[in-house]
């Protein structure tokens, strides 16, 4: 399934074709993990030429979906991206890449240094240009009013993206965590390689995300820093990915109360079984239309509830820091 469109997307609202092409061919990259790493360069050269342009476009409240991955950020987006006037970017992790170079923490772009977190300090006059330029090359390219940028691990970056935007609105995703730490794990049994001597994974090249999580990330934690040179060595995908949820559902917890305004919460679980509902409170957030009756049919069609996956053994320095987090979010 090309740029994460089906023949249902399409004969909604069939213009809507030609905007997720143009942000997946031109502005999202190929991850390592992905197919079609050959039209990266031609990317980054569409990238610098847009950088030396004038602004085509003033990029108007930004909305970022934040959270884990395999929680259902991508379906957030594609249904938003219906929404008349919204351009929809899945993880355009070469356009930040272009914007800062060190923020690669899969290791698709690069393999030096990164940063997980990213602060006001790391914006400069000519990183907050590029931005906007960028940005505001692709509202013009997809005749988009909005744009609906989901890149999860931007929750560990707010500051730094709100410096960048001042009016930005985040949407911080939540959903239980046994299922997506199935989720997680599912992915890397299906789309993990190998690849000249190096492992591709959910967790980059050679554990470089799980790495860069754990050294900077995880420290932070009281109750799971003690652990941080065992966790280095772990290799079980569930284990590994109830740490990455159980630090982003609390860095997500924390953003609430510093960003009340910026930050709206959204279950998962909420949002496929009143889809209509959630997503009108969603809408009403990022000051989008509500007049839009082909959007809001959509979002009932395509949004249904899951079933829960089923609790799984955890290894024991994490249990208490699992289960507490899942409580502090409501799940039982």
């Amino acid at each position: 399934m090309v740029a994460q469109v089906d023949f249902d997307y399409i004969r909604t609202r069939p213009l809507k074709l030609f905007s997720r092409l143009v942000s997946y061919l031109l502005f999202e990259g190929r991850p390592l993990t992905t197919r079609g790493q050959w039209i990266n360069p031609l990317v980054f050269m569409h990238f610098a030429i847009e950088k030396r342009l004038p602004q085509l476009k003033k990029v108007k409240t930004p909305i970022f979906i934040l959270g884990t991955g395999r929680s259902g950020t991508t379906i957030l987006g594609i249904v938003l991206s219906m929404h008349k006037e919204v351009g929809f970017l899945n993880e355009p992790k070469a356009l930040w890449h272009s914007v800062y170079p060190y923020e690669d923490l899969i290791g698709s772009y690069s393999r030096g240094k990164a940063s997980y977190r990213l602060e006001v300090s790391d914006v400069s006059y000519e990183i907050k240009k590029s931005a906007a330029r960028l940005f505001g090359a692709y509202l013009t390219s997809t005749f988009s009013k909005r744009v609906v940028d989901k890149y999860p691990e931007l929750i560990f970056r707010v500051p730094f993206v709100n410096s960048l935007f001042s009016d930005a609105k985040f949407l911080f995703l939540v959903r239980n965590g046994w299922d997506t730490c199935h989720s997680i794990e599912g992915w890397s049994d299906r789309l993990g390689k190998q690849k000249n001597g190096e492992i591709h994974d959910w967790w980059g090249v050679n554990n470089r995300k799980w790495n860069l999580l754990v050294e900077q990330i995880v420290p932070e934690h009281e109750d799971l820093a003690p652990f941080t040179d065992q966790m280095l060595k772990w290799t079980n995908h569930v284990d590994m990915a109830a740490v990455e949820w159980i630090v982003t559902m609390r860095e997500g917890v924390k953003l609430e109360k510093e960003f009340p305004n910026e930050v709206l919460r959204v279950n998962y679980e909420d949002l496929c079984e009143s889809p209509k509902v959630v997503m009108q409170s969603i809408i009403k957030f990022c000051q989008l239309s509500s007049d839009d009756e082909i959007f809001f049919n959509y979002t009932e069609s395509t949004l249904h509830s899951v079933k829960a996956k089923q609790p799984f053994k955890l290894t024991k320095e994490i249990e208490i820091p699992f289960y507490q987090t899942m409580k502090q979010l409501g799940y039982s």
